[in-house]
């Protein structure tokens, strides 16, 4: 998926209204679908990433959203990421200022033969296996400097099944990319002031 920057904005704004409308710092965000028809797309996986200066405050995602656009998609999951991250305490007013947030808007999944097709810094994981499902964003590989037998160990560990399966056996993995942006510094204040 291509999005202009326009668009990527409108998103980036609507992620950081939705979390603040939970403070009653805004109104939940609202869009006309007319001048930004393509954020009305259904059916797209995409996750929210908040940061506090460049520490990880929260994630949440979705592999699809079915009867969702996308716009709201990102919504519940800049929601979700403030709120409901079990990893984390509920983001407080107090910390708000200080969040960056990042989206991650996914592409079809591709299930892979071997391990060499899968390229660290462009491909995320999903782990699917009978008894566990994890996911890891293109951009965990390249923020951690893994190479493909690390990137390959961290999705074991996030699965909750030990880190060396992987060279066990051949895990039931797919690959897809992501069309990712956040905001600047810069851009933060625009919003916040917004």
């Amino acid at each position: 998926m291509q999005l202009s920057e326009e668009e990527k904005e409108v998103l980036l704004l609507a992620a950081r209204d939705a979390i603040r409308s939970h403070f009653g710092e805004s109104l939940p965000p609202v869009i006309d679908y007319s001048r930004f028809p393509q954020l009305q797309e259904i059916n797209l996986g995409a996750f929210v990433t908040l940061k506090i200066r460049d520490d990880l405050r929260g994630c949440i995602g979705y592999l699809e959203s079915p009867n969702m656009t996308l716009f709201n998609t990102i919504c519940k999951a800049a929601r979700h990421a403030a709120f409901n991250d079990p990893r984390f305490h509920p983001l407080s007013i107090r910390e708000l200022p200080d969040i960056i947030i990042e989206i991650s808007i996914l592409s079809a999944f591709k299930l892979i033969n071997n391990y060499e097709e899968i390229e660290p810094g462009v491909h995320g994981l999903l782990l699917d296996e009978p008894r566990t499902r994890a996911l890891l964003l293109p951009q965990v590989a390249t923020e951690n400097n893994f190479d493909l037998q690390e990137f390959l160990s961290a999705i074991c560990q996030k699965g909750g099944i030990d880190s060396n399966t992987w060279e066990k056996r051949k895990l039931n993995l797919k690959v897809f990319t992501a069309l990712v942006f956040s905001e600047s510094a810069e851009k933060k204040k625009t919003y916040e002031s917004a």
